[in-house]
């Protein structure tokens, strides 16, 4: 009993505890809130950065476009199609912007591909989903 308590202690942390209150996912560890209203259109990674600053959402502005450890601590990898936390109802097994440039290549920004949660590197020109976020940083 004492091991499986332990477990769900160490689950609760490298998961967090997301709540969800109409279109956004709150993490109650980080404070970090995620845009959950609907999946959207692809985008490329300027048109993101854009999407995300002008968002308005539940009457909260001041999204953003989450780095890449933001976007790599909504993954779930005990799950996968999408592989995110159980939270976010509107989320594809697709691939998702994050902000954070991709050193050896600036042309290229990090992204998340939630069909299994792995983080690969794409062309900025190219079109992805975007989850905004807001808060932290």
């Amino acid at each position: 009993m004492k091991i499986v308590l332990s477990l769900i202690f160490m689950l609760s942390l490298l998961y967090g505890d997301f709540t969800k209150s109409g279109n956004i996912v709150t993490n109650n560890h980080s404070q970090l809130q995620w845009q959950d209203d609907a999946i959207g259109s692809t985008k490329t990674w300027r048109e993101a950065i854009d999407y995300c600053e002008a968002l308005s959402l539940d009457g909260l502005a001041g999204w953003r476009v989450p780095n890449i450890n933001e976007l790599k601590s909504i993954i779930n990898k005990q799950t996968y199609a999408p592989a995110a936390v159980s939270a976010f109802t509107n989320i594809g097994s697709d691939q998702y912007w994050s902000s954070t440039t991709y050193m050896s290549a600036k042309q290229r920004a990090w992204i998340v591909d939630f069909n299994y949660g792995k983080e690969n590197a794409s062309s900025k020109s190219y079109h992805k989903y975007v989850k905004c976020v807001r808060g932290g940083q």
